[in-house]
């Protein structure tokens, strides 16, 4: 049993948005983001994913194959991957051209990571070109990308994404719905559930579970599940850490969109009982505490769901904190399942 992988099999990762908080800059969160894989490599998390994010702002991360490769130079052991690379938004020849390089590059350490979302706001989507994609089926899609990943037929003429034969990463379907789920059920593949995003996807697992066929690389389904994750030395830090998120999401709902405020501006506001009511429902997903109470927290989200894995993504204001509670979260292993 790995350092990072809880009594019973489940493994802890790291799901990080490089995110740019208020008063920061693109460049620091990157560099945060490096410094936090290194830390999670020392850990012994069992893998660390980035995602593909456009035009937001708060989001540093949105050229997950870029990114990728300089974490997996920057650590030694953790797996290291996209979650996900938006595939409707780029060429399959391309995608399977940069991660071929990088499974070749960094070989049995790449993850695939995909989802079929556009990663930001609806005016992007032309700007990225991907109204000349619209038209074509996700599941197409995905059949082109994994052919480049086999021995070409030895026609003239064949396209071929060079890097990437031979080099196959592991390939995921990240989603939050059940269409997702089928999909990846159909094509045998593991499965990321965004609980982060949608507290009720216990019927989006069991949807995948269902409609699973055993595949070459994967013979019984696998799931991930994704949780916002804060924890501190004590509950009332923890929960004086959370408001940032809490004033973040408020904001959006309100239709402002605001980098993660520090925990003491979040602090100073004043909420009326109808905003604490909608931040309470749209955070109810969100785990904050000391170790025990995060502990037992997380023993129920795991009866609940069943997951192989628990991808833990902590949105904190400061890289210290944040790096404190993945410490906390790895010392306090031991206490899962006892709590």
């Amino acid at each position: 049993m790995t350092q990072s992988e809880i009594e019973g099999g489940v493994r802890l990762s790291v799901l990080d948005t490089a995110p740019i908080v208020e008063g920061s800059s693109a460049r620091q969160a990157l560099h945060n983001t490096v410094d936090l894989a290194r830390l999670a490599d020392t850990l012994g998390y069992h893998r660390y994913w980035v995602p593909e994010h456009h035009s937001m702002r708060g989001v540093a991360s949105a050229a997950p194959a870029v990114l990728v490769g300089r974490l997996a130079e920057a650590t030694r052991s953790i797996r290291v991957g996209s979650g996900g690379v938006l595939l409707p938004n780029h060429s399959p020849l391309i995608v399977a051209e940069q991660f071929g390089t990088l499974e070749a590059l960094y070989p049995g350490r790449i993850d695939l990571g995909l989802g079929r979302a556009l990663g930001g706001p609806p005016r992007v989507a032309s700007v990225m070109g991907r109204t000349g994609q619209g038209h074509r089926d996700f599941a197409e899609q995905l059949r082109e990308l994994l052919a480049y990943f086999d021995e070409p037929e030895p026609e003239p003429g064949t396209v071929t994404a060079v890097p990437a034969v031979g080099n196959r990463p592991q390939p995921w379907i990240l989603g939050t719905g059940t269409a997702s789920a089928e999909l990846a059920g159909a094509f045998g593949f593991p499965y990321a559930a965004a609980h982060h995003l949608n507290a009720d996807c216990i019927e989006v697992l069991k949807r995948y579970r269902e409609t699973f066929q055993p595949s070459a690389s994967t013979p019984t389904p696998r799931a991930i599940v994704s949780v916002s994750v804060i924890v501190a030395d004590s509950d009332s830090r923890a929960e004086w850490l959370a408001g940032s998120t809490r004033l973040k999401i408020l904001s959006r709902l309100k239709g402002s969109r605001i980098r993660l405020p520090s925990p003491e501006h979040a602090a100073q506001v004043h909420y009326t009982a109808e905003e604490r009511a909608t931040i309470d429902l749209h955070t109810r997903g969100l785990i904050a505490g000391g170790p025990q109470a995060v502990c037992q927290m997380l023993d129920v989200l795991i009866k609940q769901f069943s997951p192989d894995e628990i991808l833990v993504t902590t949105p904190v204001f400061d890289p210290v904190d944040r790096c404190r509670s993945y410490e906390l979260l790895a010392e306090s292993l031991p206490l899962l399942g006892t709590v």
